[in-house]
C-alpha cells in the first residue's frame, strides 16, 4: 500500500508540474500556441499549435522537429530513415503532413492526443539527431543489431496504457520466459535530464499495470560523452537498470534468457 500511495503522489506531482509549466498564447483568430515544459535538444521548451478543425481540434508542431533536424544536417531522405520515421509516428498515432507532425483530437481526447504529439516530437528528435557526422548508424538501429546478434526475443515499439490513462510507447519488450520476467527496454540516444525524466515517468506510470516482476532497462548511448552520475542514480532510484552502451555485454545474460 505504501508503494501504491507513493506512486499516486508522484503522478499527482507530475500532473501539477505539467499544468503549472504550460502556457497559452493566441497567434491569431484561429491558432493558439501551447508552450510545454518539455525541452528539445537546444533546451528550449517544445511548442505546439492548436486550432478548431470541423468538429475537432488539429494539433501540430508546425514542422519544427523535421526542419530543425534538417538544419542540423540530419536529412531524412533515405528509405531506412523514412521507414523508421513512419514506424515511430505510427506508434503514437501521429501523421506526417509534408514536414509537420499532426494529430486530430476531439474535446474528450485532447489531453491524450496532445501527450501523443509531444512524445512523438521527442522520440523523432531523439531517434534521428546525430551529434557528429561520423556516426555511421542511428543508435536505435545499433541496439536492434545488438539484440538480434544475441538472439534476444523482443517485440519492437510496444504501447502500454499507464495508470494515468495515457499511452506510453516503449522501444522493446522482451516477454517473460521461464525464470526471467517481462523486460522493458528503452534506447536513449542522448541521456540528458529531460529524457531521463521522461522515461522515469513512463515506467512509473506503467509498472502498476504490469506484472510486479516486470523490469525496466535504459540502454544509454555513451559513445560521444559519458553519462553523468546524476542520470545513472536517477534511473536506479526508480528501479530502472541503466545499461551503458560501452558496458552492454554485461546485460546480455539478463536480456537473452
Amino acid at each position: 500500500m505504501e508503494t501504491l500511495e507513493e506512486i499516486k503522489t508522484l503522478l499527482d506531482s507530475y500532473s501539477s508540474w505539467i499544468k503549472d509549466k504550460t502556457s497559452l498564447r493566441a497567434i491569431n483568430e484561429s491558432w493558439v500556441e501551447i508552450t510545454t515544459p518539455f525541452l528539445d535538444r537546444h533546451n528550449d521548451a517544445l511548442q505546439i499549435y492548436a486550432r478548431r478543425d470541423n468538429d475537432g481540434i488539429l494539433l501540430t508542431d508546425d514542422s519544427y522537429i523535421i526542419h530543425d533536424l534538417e538544419l542540423s544536417g540530419c536529412i531524412l531522405g533515405s528509405r531506412k530513415r523514412q521507414d523508421l520515421l513512419k514506424m515511430t509516428l505510427g506508434g503514437f498515432g501521429v501523421k506526417l503532413n509534408e514536414a509537420a507532425l499532426e494529430v486530430h483530437a476531439s474535446p474528450e481526447t485532447f489531453p491524450s492526443r496532445k501527450h501523443d504529439l509531444i512524445q512523438a516530437m521527442l522520440a523523432v528528435n531523439d531517434l534521428f539527431y546525430l551529434a557528429q557526422p561520423v556516426i555511421a548508424s542511428l543508435f536505435y538501429e545499433d541496439v536492434v543489431a545488438w539484440l538480434d546478434t544475441h538472439e534476444v526475443r523482443y517485440t519492437p515499439k510496444v504501447k502500454f496504457t499507464g495508470t494515468s490513462g495515457f499511452d506510453n510507447l516503449f522501444d522493446f519488450v522482451i516477454p517473460k520466459f521461464r525464470a526471467q520476467p517481462e523486460r522493458i527496454v528503452q534506447a536513449i540516444t542522448r541521456p540528458d535530464r529531460n529524457r531521463a525524466q521522461a522515461f522515469i515517468h513512463m515506467w512509473t506510470d506503467t509498472r502498476e499495470v504490469r506484472s510486479s516482476e516486470s523490469r525496466a532497462y535504459a540502454v544509454l548511448n555513451d559513445q560521444d560523452e559519458p553519462v553523468s552520475a546524476e542520470i545513472l542514480d536517477a534511473f536506479k532510484n526508480y528501479a530502472i537498470k541503466p545499461v551503458l552502451w560501452s558496458n552492454r555485454a554485461e546485460a546480455v545474460s539478463e536480456l537473452a534468457a
